[in-house]
């Protein structure tokens, strides 16, 4: 895990987005269960706040769609 700061204007996905490359739900709920106090903040974090980042996977694994004819 790492920390980083958030810079103005930073949601809680548009961190997500810029560190991991994605802001699924569950990259979201595992940086919520990380940083309890974040929501504290609202919608949109002040600038400077530490925020620990997961290490999750970059990408998610892709999900295969499923027909009525399989």
């Amino acid at each position: 895990m790492r920390r980083v700061r958030s810079i103005a204007g930073d949601s809680v996905n548009l961190l997500l987005y810029r560190e991991l490359g994605r802001c699924d739900d569950a990259a979201e709920e595992i940086l919520w269960r990380l940083n309890p106090g974040l929501a504290e903040y609202g919608p949109v974090l002040p600038v400077g706040v530490w925020v620990i980042v997961p290490e999750v996977e970059t990408r998610p694994s892709a999900v295969r769609a499923i027909s009525a004819w399989d």
